[in-house]
């Protein structure tokens, strides 16, 4: 069996998020949803993509921090089971999500006969700015790629999988990018395989698992040849 090894090889980037608080505060359902209409598209990233870099080694119940929010301060279990199960990942852009939970909040309130209900703990907006930290750590195989995903610190695989989707703004995340590139391994399908991790609605390790699992594969699949 033959090695393929990639001409320009995988650099390894973690992530460091500064947090911003905005000063915006939402104390019922009502100021909740005007105030997602105005503040900055990175504070509703904040609230839903970097999510999972606060909770990188655990699935929580509810996928965002206004799910959360609604469920434990607002004791609105229905409207909290409808932002749930929003998947950030399903939406091209922050103002498609934006906009989708605008009309989850709209319908609820619109359609709601419980009397407006004030918190003791209020919605605190908070935007957040990523700064990118090189690692050092480069791949040319996939065997190479494997042995690094597995030991990288998780920053990194919220860089190349969740950063490199919506604030960078590629067509697909850093790893498939490399994997099926000409420049990289070529490797069509598995590429297509890890495209579609960001979208099962994991946590980052559960997605660093996952990716490992179908390198493996690939992997086992190459040494049959």
């Amino acid at each position: 069996m033959s090695i393929c090894s990639a001409n320009m090889p995988f650099r390894f980037v973690s992530c460091m998020e500064l947090r911003e608080v905005l000063g915006k505060r939402a104390m019922d359902e009502h100021r909740l949803l005007e105030l997602i209409e105005e503040v900055p598209a990175d504070s509703i990233y904040y609230h839903t993509h970097s999510y999972f870099l606060r909770h990188a080694y655990t699935q929580q119940l509810y996928s965002n921090d206004f799910a959360t929010w609604v469920v434990l301060y607002a004791q609105d279990r229905v409207l909290g089971e409808r932002l749930g199960v929003l998947d950030p990942f399903d939406f091209s852009d922050i103002e498609q999500l934006r906009d989708e939970i605008l009309r989850i909040l709209a319908d609820h309130l619109n359609h709601s006969t419980v009397p407006r209900f004030i918190v003791s703990e209020p919605f605190e907006f908070i935007r957040s700015h990523i700064i990118e930290v090189p690692l050092g750590l480069e791949a040319r195989t996939l065997s190479e790629f494997y042995d690094a995903l597995a030991d990288v610190e998780v920053g990194a695989v919220y860089n190349h999988v969740c950063e490199a989707r919506m604030r960078k703004r590629l067509q697909s995340v850093d790893f498939s990018c490399w994997l099926s590139s000409g420049e990289g391994l070529g490797l069509q399908q598995l590429a297509l395989n890890v495209e579609q991790v960001g979208r099962l609605g994991l946590s980052l390790e559960g997605m660093r698992s996952k990716i490992l699992r179908l390198c493996d594969q690939e992997l086992a699949r190459q040494r049959t040849l």
